[in-house]
């Protein structure tokens, strides 16, 4: 087993995300992992959290099937490194995680399970959880009691003092190794053992839990006042985000341009669409002048190098090969990298042939490479009033702006 959490990235890690609170008490009329923080539902914000961790190769949403709709509409805002889907929960809380439970990849290592309204879970305590769940099967996070807890009658009698060191208040995320918390819920939604958490069913189920340091910013959104302060919270964490790391600005911008001369015995590769014409463009690969140029701009915001680094002319592999996988393989890197890309606009110069009647088989092309919409894609196309190599009919060239935000 890992002794570290280095190690511990090694693994496949599931999260299963209960998400199936009414807001009744939040008299809100949606359902209260809907509601906003700082712009956002609060499920993004939870999800966030959790697609951090570069171990969660897998997201579970479960929740009332009347709502799956609206929160893959909330997901499909962003895209995640990790696999995300929504189901249908089940009459309970717990059956609602053994229904996202059977859902996990079967060759996943840990299974965590977190509250959808809990939206201000930091990377420190989920690496703490994920490391003691790793090294004994299961781990709760959860805070010392501050105060005397007392017993009480359904009358208010006081009827015992429990030691208060022996009290904790236990938060989510729970990890537990993915066989021991399958094998916990089966059999409890066999024998009809209902628990307070899925802790509590792995330990009824005869496996020891154990409890690390959990987070006091780590609220559930119960009541109206939690709502503002996880805002607070969440406002809080950006602004220190912002003045530690100055240098890491939020949005970025890359300009890319690129030429190729027009030659005889070659097609015409622009945009991945093999364009009519009586001569192609000279180059390594299938010398796509528009892939090329939006390669170098996303390379180039992201600092990256340039498409010339990536894929050298003097590689063999890249003979005759396709721009298009140029592009998924820079996208891959700029994801890698931290980024997202946002959008990409280009432009094409060229006296001939016409190249806006292909625009849209082009925008398709290159939004599908890069996993975007292509609402997302702008191609403009121009001639050079017959000035310069491209006027000259002796080339085409294309320049490309992107925009990349953190992820």
């Amino acid at each position: 087993m890992p002794e570290n959490s280095e190690e511990l990235r090694t693994i496949s890690v599931a999260a299963v995300i209960a998400a199936g609170g009414t807001g009744t008490r939040m008299n809100a009329v949606i359902p209260k992992q809907f509601l906003e923080i700082a712009g956002k539902p609060i499920l993004l914000h939870t999800i966030e959290s959790i697609a951090s961790l570069e171990e969660v190769r897998q997201i579970i949403v479960a929740l009332p099937e009347e709502h799956i709709t609206a929160a893959t509409a909330i997901l499909n805002r962003q895209r995640f490194n990790a696999e995300v889907r929504c189901v249908p929960g089940g009459p309970n809380r717990q059956e609602s995680v053994r229904c996202g439970v059977s859902h996990v990849h079967p060759d996943t290592d840990v299974i965590m399970v977190h509250d959808a309204v809990r939206p201000v879970c930091d990377r420190d305590m989920m690496r703490r959880v994920l490391d003691a769940a790793w090294a004994t099967g299961a781990a709760i996070p959860g805070l010392p009691a501050t105060e005397t807890i007392q017993r009480v009658s359904g009358k208010g009698r006081v009827l015992a003092t429990p030691p208060r060191q022996e009290l904790f208040a236990i938060q989510t995320p729970q990890a537990f190794h993915a066989r021991i918390l399958k094998s916990a819920l089966d059999r409890a939604s066999k024998e009809g053992f209902l628990g307070t958490d899925e802790s509590s069913v792995v330990r009824w189920s005869g496996h020891p839990v154990i409890v690390v340091q959990g987070s006091p910013d780590n609220i559930k959104i119960t009541r109206p006042l939690d709502l503002d302060i996880a805002g607070l919270l969440i406002s809080g964490r950006s602004q220190e985000k912002n003045g530690m790391e100055m240098s890491e600005t939020r949005l970025r911008i890359g300009q890319g341009i690129d030429y190729h001369r027009l030659v005889e015995g070659r097609k015409l590769i622009i945009g991945g669409v093999e364009i009519p014409f009586d001569r192609g463009l000279e180059g390594h690969s299938d010398a796509d002048v528009l892939a090329h140029a939006i390669c170098d701009a996303l390379l180039g915001a992201a600092a990256l190098g340039d498409i010339g680094q990536h894929f050298p002319d003097t590689d063999l592999a890249n003979r005759d090969r396709s721009s298009l996988e140029f592009l998924r393989e820079v996208r891959t890197k700029v994801e890698a990298a931290g980024w997202m890309i946002q959008n990409v606009d280009a432009t094409l110069l060229a006296q001939r042939p016409k190249l806006m009647t292909h625009s849209a088989v082009m925008k398709k092309n290159i939004a599908e490479s890069l996993g975007i919409s292509t609402a997302a894609v702008s191609i403009k196309a121009t001639t050079t009033e017959g000035m310069n190599a491209e006027g000259r009919g002796e080339g085409i060239s294309a320049q490309a702006i992107a925009l990349l935000c953190n992820k």
